[in-house]
């Protein structure tokens, strides 16, 4: 199990900037979200895969900063579209090459869609493999203003597509959806490949970890039971604390919990 930080949490710094940080504590594992189409570039990332080597970062996966164009990329009717939105993720594809990452995050469709299930699994599938053609698994995430913030949704994703789906469980999401995160993980098993962890409780539904009233102890025995050998990897947002040695705590106390079982 590999624990690490998403440069999510600093944003709008850049994915350079959060890099630096994080390699100068050796956080070894990390997300990369990019931000721009410019990111996408082989000098940037020529530039930034340097800087990883030099810090001893592995990247584990690339998030999109276009998920919130998925509905319309992917599921509408418009199938000269849907052909522009894989040519698009192809980019993301080649970047997660060379930054070395072998996981996209994927968002998916807008909870109110009227796409129909079939065309949703369909649709997933083509992105699927063609990611697999460049070694990189695109992998579903729980969200909660998508249709994969439901958990029956998902259970019938998985039923469907088999081996085939593969799952990103954040555990903020869960919240936010009104699901419990370990009954996502339990659901979900050895499907899921990858892990947005934060801490929750009566003082919000994203914190820092310690902050909150997650059982961390029961969910990790249910990562090992599960013999989860992915990431996980603490995504806060900047409104979530306060200073940057905070995600340096938070990270620091998901070692220790992962080190207590392994």
């Amino acid at each position: 199990m590999k624990a690490g930080i998403s440069t999510a949490c600093f944003y709008p710094r850049t994915p350079e900037e959060a890099i630096g940080f994080l390699s100068a504590h050796r956080v070894p594992h990390i997300e990369v979200f990019f931000n721009s189409f410019s990111e996408l570039k082989r000098d940037y990332l020529r530039k930034l895969r340097f800087e990883l080597q030099n810090g001893g970062v592995k990247v584990l996966s690339v998030h999109p900063f276009t998920s919130g164009m998925e509905p319309i990329l992917f599921f509408s009717d418009y199938e000269r579209r849907v052909e522009d939105g894989l040519e698009l993720y192809r980019h993301y594809f080649e970047a997660a090459n060379q930054l070395g990452a072998g996981i996209l995050v994927f968002h998916g469709d807008r909870r109110e869609s009227n796409c129909s299930e079939e065309r949703y699994f369909e649709r997933f599938l083509r992105l699927v493999r063609l990611g697999r053609e460049f070694g990189v698994t695109v992998a579903q995430e729980n969200v909660e203003r998508c249709r994969s913030g439901s958990l029956s949704f998902l259970k019938r994703m998985r039923a469907e597509l088999g081996d085939e789906a593969r799952f990103v469980l954040d555990v903020k999401q869960a919240r936010r959806a009104g699901e419990e995160p370990m009954k996502v993980l339990e659901a979900l098993g050895q499907s899921v490949c990858h892990i947005h962890i934060s801490d929750g409780g009566v003082a919000g539904d994203c914190l820092p970890i310690g902050d909150g009233e997650m059982d961390f102890s029961a969910f990790f025995q249910k990562l090992r039971e599960l013999r989860y050998r992915g990431g996980v990897l603490l995504e806060l947002y900047r409104h979530n604390y306060r200073a940057s040695e905070e995600l340096i705590q938070s990270y620091e106390k998901l070692r220790e919990n992962i080190g207590r079982l392994w």
